[in-house]
């Protein structure tokens, strides 16, 4: 079936048609629709329109109403204040749309695709090998998902990046420690079945730091390692099957991680540094070909004239280092390259912390200035914020170290378990359930917090809050899921139902209005890649639902059967729009809980 045309666009259409029906010179003008607390809509565009004309707004606004055919659509029409315009829909026009959406089969909900879908690369979750994930990797990893996510169900093909830091210095300081010391990694063998993703990457991470103390208190080690950098980036066997050791480990602690996250995570989508250094040599040679970089004391360098230091004098995008080695931004500059004319992508996205956006500004501007990046293609970082703890400072443990991302999941996970084990009995939940259940809300809790943020701004991680019942958390939106399936399940033989022909109460109304504005909230929210405003969206929903609980009662003997049949319909349109929303932030909805 074709999309479901919404509310808001079929009132808009007969707006603008009235528009230049009475202002022919006006045609394509906006009639600035917004949903209203006086009406169901309210049109503002009027006011501008009549400034124009030297027109009476008042006069204009009342002109235009005799213009408008109601009917079917539109209950009433009125002008208010100096010039709006007012519009209630009928309770038909309501129902009948809420029932295609229902009727959708692709279970789509009526939503459409986005008008010229293309291609979009995404880079986010990027994890360091030999290194443990903490709580700054969280942002972009759930961010990142959930544009995925959103993506994808509007239309846009959509190819996945983990840039992964599986390159560089540390790797021959790695590398060279382990040679010396053979025996640190004795303890379980490489690929033990048994050894577990946390077990590998700690046996890592502890070699890693031994590596670091010696790597900065030993010269002679420091050099060594130095050398073995070189045998890396020139492909010694040895040293290449060494790092391909460290990897392969690493990987497998990454995909445990991204498992308790409740996110897929593909082996063929993780190119890390290491996937372009084929491409280093020749992305500089361009760049200073192109007169784009030019030599700096000896370095490969991009210099702007908006971009200086301190003393005022420029600082440059370093592309190559004077003594030959390749920096962050040649392996990024490569990157787009990559994306662009082999991946063909339309659009570049970058999910990254929002204190790398100088580096990623001049990467970008670089790119402009070879020619990779035109008018065909964009690339924007998706910058985001710190994640803080109660104190409003970056999280620490109270050691003052990084929160690792495994404890933070596995806290909040034992958190929600213990909410819903108090909600057990009540449900009649098994053991099995109730840690099915407990894994969802915590992680649940863990991402709606994050994305219900906007993400350049930094938010508190409070877990009591994360977890709690009440207030705009994913337990709330998902315990409002769970009620509607169990009102389902004690229907009886009654089921969902639409019948246009009935009034609909005020709550019902504004239940039904908000349903229906699912499908344009998530074109806007793809267009600004911006997950927050359809988290907002749900929260609203969720609490649309309790006003409608509080004044509807949907199971009733009271009720004639028409409309028990019709508020069911709603709470069941309600719940496949709770879950399909929830899906796309990447939340599990729990059938019971």
């Amino acid at each position: 079936m074709p999309p479901v045309t919404s509310l808001t666009a079929h009132v808009h259409q007969r707006l603008a048609t009235a528009l230049t029906a009475t202002l022919p010179e006006t045609a394509d003008a906006d009639p600035l629709l917004r949903r209203s607390d006086r009406a169901d809509f309210q049109a503002n565009g009027i006011l501008a329109l009549a400034k124009k004309a030297k027109a009476n707004p008042r006069d204009l606004a009342t002109q235009v109403v005799g213009q408008v055919v109601t009917g079917d659509l539109i209950e009433d029409i009125e002008v208010s204040g100096p010039g709006f315009l007012n519009i209630t829909l009928t309770d038909r026009a309501i129902t009948e749309t809420l029932a295609a959406r229902a009727a959708d089969p692709a279970d789509r909900l009526g939503v459409p695709l986005a008008a010229h879908p293309g291609t979009t690369v995404i880079d986010y979750a990027q994890p360091n090998v030999a290194k443990e994930m903490h709580v700054g990797h969280l942002r972009s990893a759930v961010i990142g998902d959930a544009v995925v996510r959103i993506l994808e169900f509007i239309g846009e093909s959509v190819v996945r990046r983990h840039h992964i830091g599986d390159w560089g210095t540390q790797f021959g300081m790695l590398i060279q420690y382990l040679d010396e010391h053979p025996h640190e990694l004795d303890r379980k063998a490489a690929g033990d079945a048994a050894e577990t993703g946390e077990e590998a990457m700690s046996n890592l991470n502890r070699l890693y730091k031994a590596a670091r103390t010696h790597f900065d208190s030993d010269e002679e080690f420091k050099t060594r390692a130095r050398r073995r950098v070189v045998d890396l980036q020139a492909g010694d066997p040895h040293t290449l099957a060494v790092w391909q050791r460290f990897v392969d480990e690493s990987k497998v602690y990454f995909f445990s991680v991204f498992e308790k996250l409740d996110m897929e995570i593909r082996d063929a989508d993780i190119v890390g540094e290491s996937g372009y250094n084929d491409m280093l040599d020749e992305t500089c040679r361009l760049l200073e070909e192109s007169g784009v970089a030019v030599r700096s004391e000896g370095a490969l360098c991009v210099f702007f004239d908006d971009v200086k230091g301190p003393d005022g004098n420029p600082v440059p995008l370093i592309v190559k280092k004077s003594d030959g080695g390749y920096g962050y931004a040649a392996t990024d500059l490569s990157a787009i390259r990559n994306r662009v004319f082999d991946l063909k992508a339309d659009t570049l996205l970058y999910v990254v912390d929002a204190r790398q956006s100088l580096h990623f500004k001049m990467v970008f501007e670089t790119a402009r200035r070879a020619g990779w990046l035109n008018g065909d293609t964009k690339a924007q970082q998706l910058a985001f914020g710190t994640v803080l703890g109660k104190d409003g400072k970056p999280f620490k443990t109270r050691e003052g170290e990084t929160v690792r991302l495994v404890d933070l999941l596995d806290e909040a996970i034992d958190r929600a378990t213990t909410v819903v084990r108090e909600k057990a009995a009540k449900m009649g939940l098994s053991e099995e359930e109730i840690v099915e259940n407990g894994r969802f809300v915590g992680v649940g809790a863990v991402k709606y917090a994050d994305l219900s943020t906007s993400a350049v701004r930094d938010y508190k991680f409070d877990l009591d809050q994360m977890v709690s019942l009440n207030g705009d958390t994913s337990v709330y939106l998902q315990y409002a899921y769970a009620r509607i399936q169990s009102i389902l399940r004690k229907a009886g033989d009654a089921r969902p139902v639409a019948h246009p022909e009935l009034a609909l109460a005020p709550a019902e109304r504004a239940l039904g209005l908000h349903l229906d504005q699912f499908g344009e909230l998530l074109l806007d929210v793809a267009a600004g890649y911006e997950p927050h405003k359809l988290a907002a969206y749900l929260y609203q929903l969720a609490s649309h639902l309790t006003t409608f609980y509080d004044q509807c009662q949907v199971l009733s003997d009271a009720n004639p059967p028409e409309v028990v049949e019709n508020r069911l319909f709603l709470v069941d349109l309600t719940a496949r729009t709770l879950h399909r929303g929830m899906a796309l932030l990447g939340i599990r909805t729990p059938e019971r809980l």
